[in-house]
């Protein structure tokens, strides 16, 4: 009585489409699909495995380029100064960064400092920002106090903004 299901096992049936108007295929598509071994589970199997190779390989080559690339930094620490005694790899590499990082500031400035001024700066703009500096310095810890020297800074750049929109205007 309980071990047996109240109902009767129904068979999977098949879904059949009725059109009013007649559908007519090939013959040849009809004996291509007959004759085709496969079937919805083989295609998606197929498919499957086409991507996991392609994932494989594209893994495999990230792989090699992340091994030629450490490859590349250890040659580089290597060939870097001898290392003192106690110097780890680690404190070489931050080293390596440290100078590259120093390196490119000083291009940086360099570029800046070679680039011409259209224009020198407005003097209350200049002051109203060595006033943020100078805020941001003092409270390096709160730098939400300096709002005021912040809004005035902004109203500064703005009135600024206004002359020159006045000057290309015209």
């Amino acid at each position: 009585m309980g071990s047996g299901s109240s109902k009767p096992a129904e068979a999977p049936t098949s879904q059949v489409w009725k059109s009013d108007t007649p559908v007519r295929f090939s013959t040849e598509l009809v004996d291509s699909l007959q004759s085709s071994p496969e079937t919805d589970s083989t295609r998606a199997k197929t498919l499957e495995l086409h991507i996991q190779s392609r994932v494989a390989s594209e893994l495999k080559k990230l792989q090699d380029r992340a091994a030629k690339d450490f490859e590349e930094l250890q040659s580089k620490i290597s060939a870097h100064e001898p290392k003192p005694e106690g110097k780890s790899a680690g404190d070489t590499l931050r080293d390596l960064g440290r100078e590259s990082v120093q390196n490119d500031v000083k291009e940086l400035r360099k570029k800046l400092e070679q680039r011409k001024r259209l224009t020198d700066v407005d003097e209350s703009v200049e002051k109203a920002k060595s006033e943020v500096v100078k805020c941001l310095r003092d409270n390096d810890r709160r730098p939400l106090d300096c709002w005021k020297e912040v809004q005035t800074f902004k109203d500064e750049v703005r009135r600024l903004e206004g002359v020159w929109v006045e000057k290309v205007v015209r």
